[in-house]
């Protein structure tokens, strides 16, 4: 009779036992880092990938403007290919496994709008025909090419001011496009300060 009266409360405590790992694992698995964690397997775009896990081709270049072919309001795109073995979403969504040959993505370069003014010519104008205003009129100041010529380039002086701005590129042409310069050739980079230009103070030792 002892002994059967022991049996019982054991069972019960195997059934709460039983009881209580089954909660643990209906917490475990509906807790919301769970979801998260398949959140994360998530396939995400190439867009997203790292520097090193896709390379891009150069831009094919325009031989008249010496812009890339495709530039439009500044901006032009290079298509991009994700490393082999790598899975991601491309351009149009669809989740791919890349091996080295697939267009993963279209990554946005900066362009320059250009209409016809080549740099090379407009210095060697300035250069030799200074004087006479011939650079001024090619790049679209007439009055200013016109008071050159009644002054003879002002007496030599204007000519010399206009070939160093023009040769710093600081003078282009009047309708405020660039000039045509080759694309792999120099060109000049302006830095300005503004307000919205954040300066260091020089700590000196």
């Amino acid at each position: 009779m002892a002994a059967a009266w022991a049996s019982r409360p054991a069972s019960a405590e195997a059934m709460a036992a039983r009881l209580l790992g089954l909660l643990w694992l209906v917490t475990v698995t509906t807790r919301p880092w769970a979801a998260a964690a398949a959140a994360d397997e998530e396939t995400f775009k190439c867009e997203d990938l790292k520097v090193g896990q896709y390379i891009c081709k150069d831009p094919q270049i325009n031989d008249a403007t010496q812009e890339p072919v495709n530039c439009t309001n500044y901006t032009a795109h290079v298509q991009c290919f994700p490393a082999p073995n790598i899975t991601c979403k491309d351009f149009s969504g669809n989740e791919t496994h890349f091996t080295g040959n697939e267009i993963g993505f279209y990554k946005p370069i900066s362009c320059r709008n250009v209409n016809g003014y080549s740099y090379k010519v407009a210095v060697a104008l300035s250069l030799f025909l200074g004087w006479l205003g011939a650079d001024r009129f090619y790049l679209g100041y007439p009055a200013l090419g016109l008071l050159k010529f009644c002054t003879v380039g002002f007496c030599g002086i204007g000519s010399l001011i206009d070939f160093i701005l023009i040769s710093m590129q600081i003078v282009g042409p009047s309708d405020g496009t660039s000039y045509i310069i080759d694309y792999y050739g120099t060109r000049l980079t302006r830095l300005s300060i503004t307000n919205e230009t954040f300066r260091k103070t020089q700590l000196y030792p």
